[in-house]
């Protein structure tokens, strides 16, 4: 399933590894999930009830694609480089790992010694997507010294997606999405930015005291100032067959598409709501993939769009431009696109083999009668997307809930400030607003951060702030036009079954969450000591959302933060020595974390999901 698109050129093979007595063989500085998927191989592990899992969310969030690597589980296939990897295994469920005392914590927890390192900076800027650029090369064109933290392996986050360094870009100009963001990267590089990549923010304590780990070395940064720009991810919708190897999110096939050059599977059905849809069934086309069709929930555009078109020519003529030269692409390649439709299913044993698609109502609900039936290996689902807020709300960021879009947003002025001194949140991390946006307010906090601390010249970041604030209201006017061109029912649970999992990690059915709620469980603390739904690798970032929707319908909802599980140290699984260095016992942790989330006035008390703030589950999640 390796694509050659026509701005890429110059492979070369890599390495190989063994996956289960095969031979893979590698490209340069791709990862084992892209090797995995390329070489037809889909299934990376077994749950502890037997199913296969697969690449899912492609970006480490999901924890689906867990593999053993030369003996050490619990390696993330998308996030994990290929280089230097001898042997790939598929994971078991803990419990079938040999001998007790022998099984994969134990050897997970075998890492060798890494240094501590105890950084100041003036500046740090957590994420490396368009966001975090942005602010990092202000802030460090004004003199200031600036550390920028990412998790991935190379920078420009989601949107700027870069390709692995086994491929040589022909003409950029082909792609201005990626020449943008090369161009953002370069200023990064010569503004001086001290840059950690493939580093994981798993712990801020405060404004000035954040837990990170790499590869060689565990950090603890103390910034003056902090910019969080964590930007977004995939909002997955619970449907039969949604935890199938080969059905993954739009954004997980086009990090395999735009960065190593693999499709998601040989026959290829898309579905969601959003422009992303339509630019991915583009690219694979034109890659030479075989899109079957492409469902979008929304309904066609029709002469009452017309206003919202102006509005989006007016302020983005080319982005509207690219996007109907994606639809020209489709249409020149016969590929159906079927508006007011969604995938509701998918069937397969150890993978998809069919789809099925049907009309949707305005309820968000299939109608009887007009289901489809497609053979097809990959099935990608795109329904908008998910501030990662994670660090902004342990930090104490106050956030809103927003009904119409079913998630929080911080709480910020024009230059990220929030509510906690000396952090400023930016891009789709405090609320989704799209690339061109994330980068103007980048701007906007990278200047504010100098200004606050004495640094650049005055007339120089006048002209910076002018220009970002310009952006800002187009961009802002270009994306509330696209999203009501875009209008579509909010999906929640419209397609699952009793026996459908809302919480892949746990393996949660739908049937027992909603039990739960008719005996009286009305809030989401609640319901995760119940059923365990949230309690898995992930931390309820798929789950939550859909169980808050679930509850009205039984007299409560989540309607405020606080009723939202807490985020809690580790933010994603780690090694238990990362966490137990010694600079931090148990409850020295679970202390910091409360003080960090104390409730604002007027809020519940007894904090969301159970909050833990007891520090009783807060270990859970490190491996």
């Amino acid at each position: 399933m390796r694509m050659i698109t026509p701005r890429q050129v110059a492979k070369r093979e890599g390495a190989t590894f063994d996956f289960v007595g095969r031979e893979i063989r590698t490209m340069p500085g791709e990862s084992l999930g892209a090797a995995l998927l390329a070489a037809g191989e889909r299934v990376c592990r077994t749950t502890p009830s037997g199913e296969p899992r697969g690449v899912f969310c492609g970006i480490g969030v999901c924890q689906d694609c867990l593999v053993t690597v030369d003996g050490v589980p619990n390696q993330r296939a998308c996030m994990t480089a290929a280089r230097g990897v001898a042997v790939v295994e598929r994971q078991e469920p803990f419990a079938s790992q040999g001998v007790p005392g022998q099984g994969a914590h134990d050897r997970g927890a075998q890492r060798q010694e890494v240094v501590e390192r105890d950084e100041t900076m003036d500046v740090l800027v957590i994420g490396g997507g368009p966001a975090g650029l942005a602010a990092a090369s202000v802030a460090a064109e004004a003199g200031l010294d600036v550390v920028l933290v990412d998790e991935r392996g190379k920078l420009g986050g989601q949107y700027y997606k870069q390709p692995a360094d086994v491929f040589t870009v022909a003409d950029a100009s082909v792609d201005r999405q990626l020449r943008r963001g090369r161009a953002l990267i370069h200023r990064v590089q010569e503004s001086g930015v001290r840059v950690l990549q493939g580093v994981t923010i798993w712990a801020a304590f405060g404004p000035s005291e954040v837990m990170a780990l790499g590869d060689d070395a565990n950090y603890v940064l103390r910034p003056k100032r902090m910019i969080v720009a964590t930007g977004a991810y995939d909002r997955a919708v619970p449907m039969p067959g949604w935890t199938l190897p080969g059905f993954m999110t739009t954004g997980a096939a086009q990090s395999l598409l735009r960065a190593y050059q693999v499709a998601p599977g040989e026959r290829v059905v898309i579905s969601g709501n959003g422009p992303l849809n339509i630019q991915l069934a583009a690219e694979l086309t034109r890659a030479g993939a075989e899109v079957v069709a492409l469902a979008e929930l929304a309904p066609a555009p029709s002469l009452r769009s017309a206003g919202r078109l102006a509005a989006m020519l007016w302020n983005a003529p080319d982005l509207l431009r690219d996007g109907a030269a994606y639809l020209h692409t489709l249409r020149r390649a016969g590929v159906s696109v079927l508006y007011g439709h969604s995938v509701i299913a998918a069937v397969g044993k150890e993978r998809v083999e069919q789809a099925t698609l049907a009309r949707i109502d305005g309820q968000g609900r299939p109608v009887p009668g007009t289901e489809r039936v497609l053979e097809v290996d990959a099935v990608c689902a795109g329904f908008g997307f998910l501030p990662s807020n994670d660090v902004a709300r342990a930090l104490g960021c106050r956030h809103r809930f927003d009904e119409r879009s079913g998630h929080l947003v911080v709480s910020r002025d024009l230059y990220g400030r929030t509510s906690v001194g000396g952090v400023a949140v930016v891009g789709d991390g405090g609320g989704i607003g799209g690339g061109r946006v994330a980068v103007a307010q980048g701007i906007l906090a990278g200047v504010d951060a100098a200004r606050s601390l004495g640094g650049g010249d005055a007339t120089a970041l006048g002209r910076e702030t002018r220009r970002a604030q310009k952006t800002v209201r187009s961009q802002e006017r270009f994306q509330r036009a696209l999203w009501g061109l875009y209008d579509a029912p909010l999906l929640v649970d419209q397609f699952v079954t009793d026996d459908t999992h809302i919480c892949r990690c746990e393996e949660v059915a739908r049937g027992t969450i909603r039990e739960a709620m008719e005996d009286g469980v009305q809030s989401l603390g609640a319901l995760k000591r119940v059923t365990r739904a949230g309690m898995g690798r992930c931390q309820g970032r798929y789950c939550a959302g859909i169980m808050a929707a679930m509850l009205p319908r039984h007299g409560t909802g989540a309607t405020q933060e606080m009723d939202f599980f807490a985020p809690q140290a580790p933010f994603k699984p780690v090694p238990i020595g990362a966490v137990a260095s010694g600079r931090f016992t148990e409850s020295e942790m679970a202390q910091r974390g409360t003080e960090t989330r104390t409730a604002p006035p007027g809020t519940k008390s007894e904090g969301p999901s159970g909050s833990r703030r007891d520090g009783g589950e807060a270990g859970s999640t490190a491996s």
